[in-house]
């Protein structure tokens, strides 16, 4: 794979514009390591290696287990996540894959149970926000810190 753009470089204003879109939904008081799973699992939807390697790497920094972080492709078949952490990763599938799903009410509605109005508005801003890092890291084919290293 090779890198397409340097946004970064070309682009520093935008990038600045995102890094404090990603500030913002950091300091929303939601878990640390509920808003990982909720990067990995988008990252892992839209196969974003770059992110997937940052954020497996923050989850664990997090707290996160090995176990929980192989388990997050099957989630929906796990049972080491909590009612509060499958609703917010149901949430997250709804919005990444938003073209399928239409975010269905059945979606809302679990993670809305969980999560306070406030708390909703700060987990969708997480979502949004990976989701759109995952865009120029693919779009721009972004190489992952570890296979810098490796090579």
């Amino acid at each position: 794979m090779t890198t397409r753009l340097n946004h970064w470089n070309v682009a520093p204003k935008v990038m600045q514009a995102m890094l404090a879109l990603e500030k913002a939904s950091r300091s929303n008081g939601l878990e640390p390591s509920l808003l990982e799973l909720v990067k990995t699992r988008a990252s892992q939807i839209n196969r974003c290696a770059f992110c997937l390697d940052m954020h497996t790497r923050e989850a664990r920094a997090a707290g996160e287990t090995e176990e929980r972080l192989y388990m997050l492709s099957a989630w929906e078949e796990a049972t080491c996540y909590t009612q509060r952490e499958r609703a917010a990763l149901a949430w997250v599938d709804a919005l990444t894959r938003l073209a399928e799903t239409g975010a269905p009410d059945s979606a809302y509605e679990a993670m809305a149970a969980e999560f306070s109005a406030e708390e909703q508005v700060a987990l969708t801003l997480a979502i949004v926000t990976i989701n759109g890092w995952n865009r120029f890291a693919v779009g721009f084919r972004a190489e992952p810190a570890r296979a810098k290293a490796a090579a």
